[in-house]
């Protein structure tokens, strides 16, 4: 495609995936944070309740989502869940911490694919300011992860808010928990999906 002025550009995705039918979904990996809430309330929805016309709403109170809460960060591809990171409360994410969490990324995936790590990954994150440092560019270019541009303003393309999140959070949602548990419920939910959700 030509780049004339006004002229769309081709997506990355679809370049790579031209050009790697076959290998594209295995080089293929996306990491994003969520928080994980001790107590999230039910929806609205989920508390609906049918009655006649004329009978008294029932009384409702406005329930909030807790304080407390733990920040995790996912790493997955169409192997599962590659690493799972929980932020410690006294520390925050900056490009320091994040670029030892793919280090940590890139050693996980040489011991689950055995040497078939040959080939560069291609990496696909959201644009936190984070994920966007200088610092974590060099590091991703030193591990050989290709970045893959996640347009601004588009959170329907990154799998994890529209395919994994949801459905963690559902399972979640409307239980008290401790720290521990959140997590625990968490993981759960995770390893019980099976190899064709990923």
């Amino acid at each position: 495609m030509k780049n004339v002025k006004g002229a769309s550009r081709p997506n990355k995705f679809w370049i790579f995936f031209r050009r790697i039918p076959n290998d594209f979904l295995w080089r293929l990996l996306t990491m994003d944070e969520t928080w994980l809430y001790y107590y999230d309330p039910e929806t609205k929805q989920k508390s609906m309740e049918w009655r006649h016309s004329g009978s008294p709403r029932p009384k409702t109170f406005r329930v909030k989502k807790s304080a407390g809460k733990v920040l995790a960060s996912i790493f997955w591809g169409q192997d599962g869940i590659l690493l799972i990171d929980y932020l410690p409360k006294s520390q925050i994410i900056n490009a320091e911490y994040y670029s030892s969490l793919l280090a940590q990324m890139k050693d996980v995936l040489r011991e689950k694919r055995c040497g078939n790590f040959t080939k560069c990954v291609l990496f696909l994150q959201d644009n936190a300011p984070t994920h966007r440092a200088l610092a974590t560019q060099k590091k991703l270019a030193c591990l050989d992860f290709q970045c893959l541009d996640h347009p601004p303003c588009s959170p329907d393309l990154a799998p994890s808010d529209y395919h994994l999140f949801p459905g963690l959070k559902k399972q979640l949602k409307g239980r008290h928990f401790s720290s521990d548990e959140v997590i625990a419920a968490a993981e759960t939910w995770l390893d019980g999906q099976y190899s064709e959700f990923f």
